[in-house]
């Protein structure tokens, strides 16, 4: 067991995870999730809130076993190396927001920082200005970091309490197993399944299961995480974590050679769109709220399966903020921004602002 930690702790640990990411990211695609979506961490909540009915966007409704599995898997790891260490306290109503706005600039851009990374591996060009953006906007979130922000410590908590989340979704897994129906005769509700879109599209339960609980043990053990991964080179220099997130694209790139999965160029890439503006922005404002909540959404899901509160508080939060991206029209889609989009984002970024300039420590 120590040989093992002491693996997931080396620079080659986490290069592997990331390679791993990758091939099985590009692998999902080909075994029917969406294009250039293998894995999704922003559309997979995105669809889970439309199967729960906080969104009625009929194409993107789903019940993802990605997520299911990441925070399992990290719970199993967390318990396997005694690392369930249940805390919450550290700011929980601002984690919200940040999470709500994190996934409406991710939403804007149409994916998180995984697919973004993905979605180049595949040759969307598109995703260059988003992952620009990305870059941008976690270097805005270093320079409060810089200047004192701290949204104050999580304190120690009961067992009982890490498992809430966990519990969440293992209900969640019974209502993909037995998709219930319990509206008017029950013949509707509250479990919505697209019938075609990329919400149809989907891997095997089983298969995609499996696949989360691998990436939630093996993300948990090295702390992988993209927002980090710029966080440490701007910061210390440290390119560890940013080993591993090059990784993922180079064993994505090299998978969807061989699968016939890179197409390169702009137009007509799947679920994607070409306003670069946007595009970059959303990604800023998505960059800069993973910044200050202290880590990526894939992230936030190992935390959340390790005991910790917050990141659960703020996992919440993107999933009401997706549902509310697309009832209020602020999610994109391949047509173009939605209409709403832009204001939103703007909206997102003075709240990143007054949080970073108001929460601070004098240093």
């Amino acid at each position: 067991m120590d040989k093992i930690k002491a693996f997931f702790g080396t620079r080659v640990g986490i290069v592997a995870t990331g390679t791993v990411i990758g091939i099985l990211a590009a692998l999902l695609q080909k075994m029917g999730n969406p294009g250039n979506m293998g894995i999704c961490v922003a559309c997979f909540e995105r669809d889970i809130a439309g199967a729960l009915g906080l969104h009625r966007a009929a194409v993107v409704q789903y019940i993802r076993p990605e997520i299911i599995g990441f925070i399992f898997g990290a719970l199993i790891a967390a318990y396997a190396f005694k690392e369930f260490r249940p805390r919450a306290g550290s700011a929980p109503i601002v984690r919200f927001f940040l999470g709500f706005f994190a996934m409406t600039g991710a939403l804007v851009f149409l994916g998180c920082p995984w697919r973004a990374l993905l979605r180049l591996s595949a040759g969307d060009g598109n995703a260059i200005a988003g992952l620009i953006g990305l870059t941008v906007g976690i270097a805005i979130g270093v320079a409060f970091l810089k200047n004192g922000y701290n949204l104050g410590r999580a304190q120690k908590s009961y067992v009982s309490m890490g498992w809430i989340l966990p519990l969440a979704m293992g209900a969640l897994l019974m209502f993909l197993l037995l998709a219930p129906q319990m509206g008017d005769n029950g013949q509707s509700g509250p479990i919505f399944f697209s019938v075609k879109g990329p919400g149809a599209l989907h891997a095997p339960v089983a298969v995609s299961l499996l696949i989360g609980l691998l990436i939630g043990f093996i993300a948990q053990r090295t702390r992988f995480c993209t927002m980090g991964a710029v966080r440490d080179i701007i910061l210390m220099r440290d390119f560890h974590l940013a080993s591993g997130v090059l990784a993922l694209a180079a064993g994505a790139f090299i998978t969807n050679l061989i699968l016939g999965q890179f197409h390169a160029g702009f137009e007509n890439q799947p679920i994607a769109h070409t306003n670069q503006l946007w595009n970059l922005g959303g990604m800023v404002l998505a960059g800069l709220a993973f910044a200050l909540a202290g880590g990526c959404p894939g992230r936030q899901l190992f935390l959340a399966g390790e005991g910790d509160g917050d990141a659960g508080v703020f996992v919440l939060g993107m999933i009401i903020g997706a549902g509310f991206a697309h009832n209020f029209s602020l999610a994109s889609s391949p047509k173009g921004v939605g209409l709403y989009g832009p204001l939103a984002v703007l909206i997102g970024l003075a709240f990143c602002f007054f949080v970073g300039f108001t929460m601070r420590e004098k240093i």
